[in-house]
Parts: C-alpha cells; sequence; structure tokens
C-alpha cells in the first residue's frame, strides 16, 4: 500500500510540477513543497500572490494535505499568525479522487471566494465579514496591498521573513542553503 501512495503523490508532484504553478520542492522531497498562488480574480483577493507551503502526509492521498500560507492573509478560515488553513474545511471536501491540481484550481480559489465566518480560525475576520462586509473586503484588499505583492513572495523566497512572523521562520530557513 505504502508504495502506491508513493506514486501517487510523485504522480500529483510532477503534475503540479509541469503545469504553470511556480513550484518548489524542499530538500528535492516530493512531500514538502511551495506553490505560488494568484487571488481569484473578481474577489478581493484579487492581484494577490502568496507562496503556499504544502506538506503530503504518508497516507495521501487517503489523508487531506497539510496546507498553509507562508504571507499574511485576511480570511476567517486562514489562521493569521501561522497561515494554516482551518483542517476541517479541507477535510470535510477532502476526498482521494483529488489531486494537488485541485487545491490550487478548485479549492484554494473557492476558500478565498466563499469564506466560512461560522467555522473560523481568524475570529476577527469572521466577525468583520459578518456585521460589515465593506469593511472586511477593505481589510482584504489592504493586506494584498501590503503583505501578497510578487515582491514580498520574492522575498520570503529569498531570506527569513525576520520581522513578521517568528512562527514561520524555521520553516522558512529550510531554504537558507541555497545561499
Amino acid at each position: 500500500m505504502a508504495n502506491q501512495n508513493k506514486r501517487r503523490i510523485e504522480t500529483d508532484v510532477m503534475k503540479l510540477l509541469m503545469s504553470d504553478y511556480e513550484v518548489n520542492l524542499v530538500n528535492d522531497n516530493m512531500q514538502e513543497f511551495y506553490v505560488r498562488f494568484n487571488g481569484p480574480s473578481e474577489t478581493p483577493f484579487a492581484g494577490g500572490v502568496w507562496k503556499i507551503h504544502v506538506e503530503l502526509p504518508d497516507q495521501y492521498p487517503f489523508k487531506s494535505p497539510s496546507i498553509g500560507f507562508m504571507n499574511k492573509i485576511f480570511h476567517p478560515n486562514i489562521d493569521e499568525l501561522s497561515g494554516s488553513v482551518c483542517l476541517d474545511v479541507i477535510n470535510q471536501t477532502w476526498s482521494p479522487m483529488f489531486d494537488m491540481m485541485n487545491i490550487f484550481e478548485v479549492f484554494l480559489p473557492q476558500l478565498l471566494r466563499y469564506p466560512n465566518p461560522n467555522d473560523p480560525l481568524n475570529g476577527e475576520a469572521a466577525a468583520l465579514l459578518m456585521r460589515h462586509p465593506k469593511e472586511y473586503e477593505a481589510k482584504v484588499k489592504e493586506y494584498v496591498q501590503r503583505f501578497a505583492t510578487k515582491e514580498a513572495v520574492d522575498a520570503a523566497d529569498g531570506k527569513d521573513d525576520k520581522d513578521e512572523d517568528e512562527e514561520m521562520s524555521d520553516i522558512g530557513s529550510i531554504s537558507d542553503n541555497d545561499e
């Protein structure tokens, strides 16, 4: 069974590597990598660029991948400090029939388009979305301009995000070997 899972991981990651997405494997490991993800058009996230950290468990595709935003995003179902995506959201929709392309072409765009304020990881974003949707939209756009520019992602690729998120610096420091 483990061999079949490994083959599936390789197939899914190869599809992603051959797609238009910019993918960087961590230490040539197919189970941990970063993907550049653009905010979906016609949403307040449009124009934003995020560096997404993906980890595939050994039980993939029977167990869902772990997904985290490396640069800040203001969203009810994404933890602002750690960048982790609400696991309930992933696990409720995940199926072994999905692959990594589904994550970036369907799952993440849908999550950004249709946030669920009833199951929040970011209570402030959830409350703002429910009570003052226009203010929520403005704050999302402000975060996009401050934290989700191509320059911000390029900077995160080149060095640790020292001043922003202490919790993520150990993940970000893996790329120090490239220098």
